[in-house]
């Protein structure tokens, strides 16, 4: 029996072809989009399109439009067996972290994926990127998915999408996962990793979480940041959580000021979260006298989280009853956003 995809258009280079007459770039009709790609009639698959309201750059993504594709998958969960996203690149990680926490107990696969290039260009990518997405979205075993979880692909590879980050702006390989192997590889064969997929517990319903906290920001350390800079950040007005980007293993400086200004938010029932700024690696808290005493202030340690899961980790769980505090609800792991060891 052929699977039931559905594509959701958020916007993005992906969705756009050249103007014959100019170099400009405007939207293709997405209910056009097999006479673009014809190879996706090849596949054992029904294809369905549907559209945000407004498909848009994903520069533009707010929380919103995260409420707005979670709702759209909420609404047709039951009559499609898996869902591929059409999304900008430039917040596309961001996106796949963010709904990687709002679908609980999800027992099929979204995979987001976009391109580099137009889908109307010569040496496009995005034909390869959104052929495979649709292939492995439509994988089953025993009539049941194979993928149950929030993934990312790009350039041959699937990555679980709240451990990925953008990391290249012009290469078709624009996106790693650096700690955490990738889920499955394309070549001449498809290569999925059964031991490394999520596998959410069985007959549990789909539980849609549709408020986000906004009232959180992205604190990103150097060498001569000034004190009146954090202390406007950390005294904005309703502020409930920062991440922290430190050095190296969640390094950062000792100076007086600084770890003042730490400890006085941290009282102030703001939570403060250490990620690193380093592409892979982890957050290591004591391990050098530098990170030390924040630790004993009550700095939260985002071990191997991405930047992008991280923050939005942060606005999921400042707006969702977990029944746990805050900070060791942060440390586990609810969607593998972590590494167990």
């Amino acid at each position: 029996m052929s699977s039931k995809i559905l594509l959701i258009h958020t916007g993005g280079t992906i969705g756009m072809v050249k103007s014959p007459n100019s170099p400009s770039l405007y939207p293709i009709d997405f209910n056009n989009l097999l006479d673009n790609i014809s190879e996706l009639e090849l596949l054992n698959c029904k294809i369905q399109i549907i559209s945000l309201k407004t498909p848009i750059d994903s520069s533009n993504i707010d929380t919103f439009h995260w409420v707005e594709m979670a709702g759209l998958i909420e609404e047709n969960y039951k009559y499609y067996d898996g869902f591929v996203v059409l999304h900008g690149t430039d917040t596309m990680s961001y996106s796949a972290s963010a709904l990687s926490f709002m679908l609980e107990n999800l027992q099929k696969p979204v995979i987001f994926t976009g391109s580099q290039l137009p889908i109307g260009d010569l040496r496009t990518d995005a034909k390869e990127n959104l052929i495979t997405s649709v292939q492995l979205a439509s994988l089953k075993k025993d009539g049941i998915a194979v993928i149950k979880e929030v993934c990312l692909y790009f350039e041959y590879k699937l990555f679980r999408g709240n451990r990925t980050t953008k990391i290249n702006a012009d290469h078709f390989k624009a996106f790693a996962s650096k700690n955490f192997p990738p889920l499955a590889t394309s070549g001449v064969k498809i290569n999925l990793r059964n031991d490394l997929l999520l596998n959410s517990a069985v007959n549990s319903d789909l539980l849609v979480h549709k408020d986000l906290s906004s009232d959180v920001a992205l604190l990103k350390l150097f060498p001569g940041i000034q004190q009146t800079i954090i202390s406007s950040i950390l005294d904005t007005e309703n502020l409930k959580g920062v991440v922290l980007e430190t050095y190296g293993s969640g390094n950062a400086p000792t100076a007086k000021w600084f770890l003042d200004l730490i400890e006085k938010a941290i009282l102030n029932g703001i939570h403060i979260v250490n990620v690193t700024q380093c592409s892979g690696g982890k957050v290591e808290m004591g391990h050098y006298a530098t990170s030390a005493k924040m630790q004993s202030l009550g700095v939260i340690s985002a071990i191997d989280m991405t930047t992008e899961a991280a923050i939005t980790k942060m606005m999921f769980l400042l707006s969702v009853r977990t029944g746990l505090d805050f900070k060791l609800a942060f440390k586990n792991s609810l969607r593998g956003e972590i590494s167990k060891n």
